[in-house]
């Protein structure tokens, strides 16, 4: 670390210097905490003498020896992959100054990568060190001088320029571009004698990471939820955990291995990543009722009724779905087992709370009982019935089109419909309760009926593109107060 003198202190506006104060009297209060400690990679990452606080277990530092160029975490939900990455990029940054971090969207970047709880600037408060970030410029600066500059997996070919030494990528197997991302990011890895790459990801069974595990030279560490259980919320534990354990699903978010796409299922990974690419933070409103300014066109609350009410009935899918242009948008999943009276309740509450113009109902199970049943809870429900005459994979083909199009897209975690997607094989196992209701509520939104005066036919001809919520500037969003004090944070 250079030496500042007080002459140069003197020289720093008033608000640096605040700064600076606050983090010496945080520093004396609170000693830097060291990361990687003396037992090495035996360690199991939990408080000991000399370390009394949780750091950094075995599996979280690098691979030994100099002959592997990408280290490869591939762990389940909340197992400590970004703290890791973070860490490993200020370690790193004391002999590389120039480092790429490429997050899936800026969003991710922001909010994960650099802003989130184990993100950089978390990571620079722990070590006691002082740092500059700069949304707008997408560069973080570490206290010695080394750089992280961040670029979105959106924008591949914003990396064909740039050299660095090093690069950490973030959910690689979530990026619908990895293989432009990789192709570019390879060409400006031209600084330094031997640069290498920290990927950090839940997988997914995409070409892409399956052709990386193989390679001589990347070295591959799985990390299971379970090694850092002790640093969770109870409530992750609960919502999380519980919902996956014991499935098919959970070996890939809570065991961090590559799930094979299932043979005859409809959907694969790929179209399943290539549909996530929105977050709750994309839309306006509370609940959402435009995306990028402009309105949705349509929304519906789609349903699909179990055929019986009791403990071994199937679940009643519920999903709402809406469209913009020709764009398709799932924007809840309210599926269940419940009795008729409390399904009903649910489609009700699904169609008020969205402010959705109709209820898609299949009418296979109980004919008209399915619409008395939801009259009798709003006698004033707009409802379409519909009958399933055509087989399931034949209903759904066109839905999966549109899904190999990019115009079906999932806000928020959809994890239960995207199980059924991906494993689902038509003419096995159980009825694919969510799947009826999205193929049911996309079908009938592309007869581009609706709502009076909301768009006529020349307009909606028009909006047929589709942009990246993501693409707007980091430097719109502020900082979290507690992480502006820690460091130099430049807008």
């Amino acid at each position: 670390m250079d030496i500042v003198t007080l002459e140069e202190i003197e020289r720093w506006d008033p608000a640096t210097r605040a700064q600076m104060i606050d983090l010496l009297q945080r520093t004396i209060e609170t000693p830097p905490r060291a990361w990687y400690c003396k037992r090495g990679r035996a360690c199991d990452g939990k408080p000991h003498e000399g370390y009394p606080y949780p750091h950094a277990r075995g599996d979280q530092w690098p691979p030994p020896g100099v002959d592997w160029f990408v280290w490869a975490i591939l762990s389940g939900r909340g197992a400590g992959k970004t703290r890791t990455g973070g860490e490993w990029c200020r370690k790193k940054s004391e002999r590389f100054p120039r480092i790429a971090g490429i997050g899936r969207r800026g969003v991710d970047i922001r909010s994960t990568m650099v802003e989130g709880e184990s993100g950089l600037i978390r990571v620079c408060e722990m070590a006691g060190q002082t740092y500059i970030w700069e949304p707008s410029k997408r560069e973080f600066t570490f206290q010695n001088g080394g750089k992280v500059y961040f670029y979105t997996a959106e924008e591949p070919d914003s990396l064909r320029g740039p050299q660095h030494h090093l690069a950490w990528l973030d959910e690689p197997a979530h990026m619908p571009l990895i293989d432009l991302v990789w192709d570019n990011l390879l060409l400006g890895l031209r600084l330094g004698d031997r640069p290498q790459v920290l990927v950090t990801s839940t997988p997914t069974p995409i070409p892409w990471v399956k052709k990386l595990v193989k390679k001589e030279d990347t070295r591959v560490v799985r990390v299971s939820t379970y090694a850092n259980l002790e640093n969770l919320a109870p409530t992750f534990r609960k919502n999380v955990i519980e919902q996956y354990e014991g499935t098919r699903l959970g070996r890939q978010e809570l065991h961090g291995e590559v799930i094979e796409d299932v043979e005859g299922a409809l959907w694969n990974a790929e179209l399943i990543i290539a549909a996530n690419d929105l977050s709750p933070d994309d839309l306006d409103g509370v609940p959402y009722h435009s995306y990028l300014g402009k309105p949705f066109d349509r929304i519906v609350v789609s349903v699909d009724p179990a055929g019986t009410a009791n403990k071994k009935s199937d679940e009643t899918g519920i999903l709402v779905v809406a469209r913009q242009g020709r764009q398709f948008f799932v924007l809840d999943d309210l599926t269940g087992k419940y009795s008729p009276d409390q399904w009903a309740k649910k489609v009700v509450y699904a169609y008020q709370k969205w402010g959705a113009d109709r209820v898609i109902a299949e009418k296979n199970y109980g004919g008209d009982m399915v619409a008395s049943n939801m009259k009798n809870q709003d006698e004033n429900l707009p409802i379409t019935m519909v009958t399933s005459r055509r087989g399931k994979a034949i209903r759904a083909e066109p839905i999966v089109g549109l899904y190999e199009q990019n115009r079906v897209h999932h806000v928020g975690p959809l994890a239960e419909l995207e199980r059924e997607e991906t494993e689902w094989v038509p003419g096995e196992g159980d009825s694919p309760n969510r799947i009826d209701a999205v193929v049911h509520g996309i079908t009938n939104l592309m007869k581009r009926g609706g709502k009076a005066g909301v768009a006529s036919a020349r307009g909606q001809q028009a909006n047929t593109g589709f942009r990246p919520a993501s693409g707007a500037p980091l430097s719109i969003m502020g900082p979290n107060p507690n992480q502006r004090r820690a460091g130099i944070y430049s807008p």
